[in-house]
C-alpha cells in the first residue's frame, strides 16, 4: 500500500495516463474545485472505461434494498463509449463485478463516502471487488480518494462472525470501525493478501471538517470549505452518521426507523407506542433523561414526538416515538439503541422483522445488524447489561489494537465503554 499526497489528476502513472480507467463512485464523487463529477473529469481526458456504481445508485436516487439492474438510464449523461455497472442488483452475483468487467482495465479508482458503520454497504462493495480482483489473479493499480469519517474514530460494538457475515457486515468488522474509508480498504487489502497494488490519496491534514460529508478534489487543488453531499437517502446530517451504528438495529424490528421523514434515525416510533407515558406513570419514572430511567444516556435526550411516514414502515400513520438529540457528551449510539429496542420489545404489538433480509444469509434481520450471540441474548433479556459492557469493551479494544498499523492520520481510535 502506498501513500500520496499529490491530487490524483496531477499523477503520472502511466495506468492513469493511458491506460483503460473504471471508476466505483456516487455523486459523492464531485470536485467542487472544478464544478464537476470525477466520472466528467475522466471522461474529457478519453481514459473513463467503465463506471461502477454501489447500492442507491449514481446519484443516490434509489431507496435501501432498491435493486438496479441496468445503467440504461444513465444515457442522458452522455459518456459516450463508457460501460455502466451496477454492483447492487436484483442477484447475490451481482454483488461482485464479472470477470469481464475488469480483466481489461490498467487502473480502478474508488471514490466513496463511507459513514464509518459496517451496516453501510459501500464498504462490503469494496471487498467484494478487492476479492474478485485477488481470485482472478488481476492487478490493475487501484486508487482510493480518501475522506474523513463522519462518525470519527469512537469504535462500538463486536467484531461480526461468518455465521453472522453478509452484504451489511463484512466479516470481522465491528458494528462502528472508527477509520476512514481508505485506512478501512487498507486493512482489507491486507487481510486478503492481495498482491495488486493499492495508492491512498489522504484528505489534507490541516483542514477542520464541520460538514459530515466532506469531497477533497481529483483535480489540482482541494477544496477549501467542507461541503455536504449526502451518500444515500438516508444519511442527511452528520448527526444520523453519530447515532447509525445504534439505530441502524431499528431495521430487524416493526419500529420505523424514520424512513419516509427528513430526520431517518434520528426519529423512531410506531403506531402501537401510543402508551409511552402510560409506561413512565406505571414504572413511577419522572422524566425520560433523567436517571435512573433505563432509557437514559447522558449522550444523547429523547423528545417524545409523533410523526407520520410518507414511505416504508407504516406509511400514512401516526407513529408515537422519540427524536434523538446529541448533547455532545460521550455517547455509545449501538449500548444506548440496544437498551431502548429491550425496553421497546416489551410493548404490546412489537415485533422482530422476519423473513430472509440481505443476500448473502437467510438468517433474520437482526441476526445480520446484531451479528453477535450475546448482543441477541441481551436483546432478548438472556444477559446483563454489565455482560454486555465487558463485551464491548473488550471486543472494541482488540479491534483497536488490530487496526492501528492501518491508520495514516493522527487522531488515536478510541472506546468509551469500559
Amino acid at each position: 500500500m502506498k501513500v500520496t499526497n499529490k491530487p490524483l489528476l496531477q499523477l503520472t502513472d502511466e495506468a492513469l495516463r493511458s491506460g483503460r480507467v473504471g471508476l466505483l463512485c456516487n455523486q459523492t464523487s464531485w470536485d467542487f474545485s472544478e464544478g464537476c463529477y470525477l466520472f466528467e473529469q475522466l471522461h474529457r481526458r478519453g481514459r473513463l472505461h467503465r463506471l461502477f456504481m454501489p447500492e442507491h445508485g449514481l446519484f443516490a436516487e434509489l431507496q435501501d434494498q432498491e435493486a438496479l439492474d441496468s445503467g440504461a438510464f444513465y444515457r442522458c449523461l452522455h459518456l459516450e463509449g463508457v460501460d455502466f455497472v451496477s454492483l447492487y442488483g436484483s442477484s447475490e452475483a451481482s454483488l461482485s463485478a464479472p470477470l469481464e468487467k475488469l480483466k481489461d482495465l490498467d487502473a480502478i479508482i474508488i471514490d466513496l463516502q463511507d459513514v464509518g458503520c459496517r451496516y453501510y454497504t459501500f464498504i462490503s462493495t469494496v471487498e467484494k471487488l478487492f476479492r474478485s480482483l485477488t481470485e482472478h489473479c488481476l492487478q490493475p493499480e487501484v486508487y482510493i480518494l480518501d475522506r474523513p469519517n463522519p462518525a470519527g474514530r469512537q469504535v462500538e460494538g463486536t467484531p461480526i462472525s461468518r455465521e453472522y457475515a453478509s452484504f451489511i457486515g463484512v466479516e470481522g468488522l465491528p458494528h462502528r470501525h472508527g477509520l476512514t474509508f481508505g485506512e478501512l480498504c487498507s486493512f482489507l487489502h491486507s487481510r486478503q493478501n492481495a498482491a495488486f497494488p493499492l495508492t491512498i490519496i489522504p484528505y489534507p491534514l490541516d483542514r477542520q471538517y464541520a460538514a459530515p460529508i466532506a469531497l477533497p478534489g481529483a483535480g489540482s487543488t482541494y477544496v477549501k470549505t467542507p461541503c455536504a453531499i449526502y451518500p444515500s437517502p438516508n444519511i442527511p446530517s452528520a448527526c444520523t452518521c453519530m447515532v447509525y451504528s445504534g439505530q441502524c438495529l431499528l431495521e430487524g424490528t416493526n419500529l420505523s426507523e424514520g424512513r419516509g421523514t427528513t430526520r431517518p434515525f434520528e426519529i423512531f416510533g410506531a403506531p402501537f407506542l401510543q402508551p409511552l407515558h402510560e409506561f413512565n406513570r406505571t414504572h413511577r419514572y419522572s422524566n425520560w433523561n433523567d436517571p435512573p430511567h433505563p432509557l437514559y444516556s447522558a449522550g444523547a435526550r429523547l423528545r417524545m414526538l409523533h410523526f407520520i411516514p410518507t414511505f416504508h414502515k407504516h406509511s400514512g400513520a401516526i407513529c408515537y416515538g422519540f427524536q434523538l438529540h446529541l448533547t455532545g457528551k460521550p455517547y455509545h449510539s449501538l449500548l444506548h439503541s440496544l437498551r431502548i429496542l429491550r425496553i421497546l420489545a416489551q410493548f404490546d404489538g412489537f415485533a422482530w422483522r422476519e423473513g430472509v433480509y440481505e443476500k448473502g444469509n437467510d438468517k433474520t434481520a437482526i441476526e445480520l445488524l446484531a451479528g453477535d450471540a450475546l448482543l441477541l441474548d441481551y436483546l432478548h433479556g438472556k444477559a446483563s447489561e454489565c455482560e454486555l459492557r465487558q463485551a464491548l469493551a473488550e471486543s472494541e479494544a482488540a479491534w483497536i489494537d488490530t487496526v492501528k498499523a492501518f491508520t495514516i492520520y493522527p487522531e488515536e481510535l478510541f472506546n468509551i465503554s469500559s
